[in-house]
């Protein structure tokens, strides 16, 4: 999220951050380097209270808080983009559509087949394929995008507003007790019923660089399931979500590592390896592995996904599974292999994969 928008040349980003929010602070801190000399900045922004004792209720209440924010820089328009989404766009393209619709607030639309849009917040608009008519929340009948009858704009969760609008917005959502105050329950609804609301066709944002098979890619990442499956998107020959276009980088910082090694016969197929890894008499394969993992000699790691400092001993078999940060798997355990042995020990999803929490010491 933070590389499209700089990418795209917004360099003046708040992070509102809530729970637990440590290792994010650190990140944005040490990574997210602006010049300051033209007043640009990356900043985290905690919940400051200032509206009283109490942590953000919602993504609404969140920018509701924090709206000094807003009056200290008086932009023109904002953009409110969710952080759990991964996928490539240029939002400058998307604020000229919003400036060119008069709109109050632009909606980041996705095409998806109307088969599997009950599972999003979906968007009807009129005739023009612009206005949005109604807001719909997993309906159970999308409505179609016009002139295309077997698709329906999905929301992606990002928002381009008028200044004006979002804050009249927000404070007339602050004082409905009936509100969750969130932005895509309560807000975008309101202001598509006052006829203040277009979608974007991101299926129209031309990213440079971008190849005909990672163009348009989408996925949201707020289940287990969904962050697994975008990991596995990176490690095909021709992947799906391309980690490779310098002409729109995905940009972050990593600690100053030796390149990743392979010793004793160790290796690693179609998949993607950290720097300072070392990957010992051990076999890695459809695989994410980030920087600073050891894997020892007859370890063997298959579709999986291997946190920074994590240790996997001589003889283990991982299948299936995320490890999180500095977690270890001792010498001959197995985990994927038993899922009702790991069931009994681990988070194991619906689909089968198994979960490892940060520094927990496998069975």
């Amino acid at each position: 999220m933070l590389s499209n928008i700089v990418n795209a040349g917004f360099h003046r980003i708040c992070v509102l951050t809530q729970y637990k929010s440590h290792s994010l602070d650190r990140h944005l801190a040490t990574s997210w380097q602006v010049s300051s000399l033209l007043g640009d900045f990356v900043a985290s922004v905690p919940a400051q209270q200032r509206l009283g004792p109490r942590w953000y209720t919602g993504s609404a209440d969140a920018i509701l808080q924090s709206l000094n924010l807003v009056y200290d820089a008086a932009p023109e328009y904002i953009l409110v983009f969710g952080a759990d989404h991964v996928y490539r766009m240029d939002p400058e393209q998307m604020l000229e559509a919003h400036i060119v619709s008069g709109a109050g607030v632009t909606v980041a639309g996705i095409r998806v087949p109307r088969a599997e849009a009950s599972a999003f917040g979906v968007m009807e608009t009129g005739a023009d394929g612009v206005q949005i008519s109604r807001f719909l929340e997993k309906p159970d009948n999308p409505p179609a995008i016009p002139g295309s009858p077997d698709e329906a704009f999905a929301s992606m969760g990002n928002y381009i507003f008028t200044t004006e609008v979002l804050i009249n917005a927000l404070l007339e959502d602050a004082h409905d007790e009936n509100s969750i105050h969130d932005m895509g329950t309560n807000i975008i609804p309101n202001l598509t019923k006052a006829g203040q609301a277009a979608v974007y066709d991101f299926g129209t944002n031309e990213v440079p660089g971008a190849t005909p098979r990672d163009r348009g890619y989408w996925r949201d990442v707020g289940t287990i399931e969904s962050y697994y499956e975008a990991h596995m998107d990176l490690v095909s020959v021709h992947p799906v979500f391309n980690l490779y276009n310098q002409k729109w980088p995905i940009l972050t910082s990593l600690p100053p590592l030796a390149p990743a090694k392979f010793v004793n016969g160790g290796s690693a197929g179609e998949s993607v390896v950290g720097a300072g890894t070392v990957i010992s008499g051990a076999r890695v394969e459809g695989s994410v592995i980030a920087h600073g993992v050891r894997i020892d000699d007859g370890a063997m790691v298959t579709n999986s996904v291997v946190m920074p400092g994590v240790h996997i001993g001589r003889g283990a078999v991982v299948s299936n599974a995320i490890l999180d940060k500095n977690a270890s798997v001792p010498e001959g355990a197995l985990l994927g292999v038993d899922l009702d042995a790991d069931r009994s020990r681990y988070t194991v999803t619906d689909a089968g994969i198994v979960v490892l929490g940060k520094g927990v010491r496998a069975l």
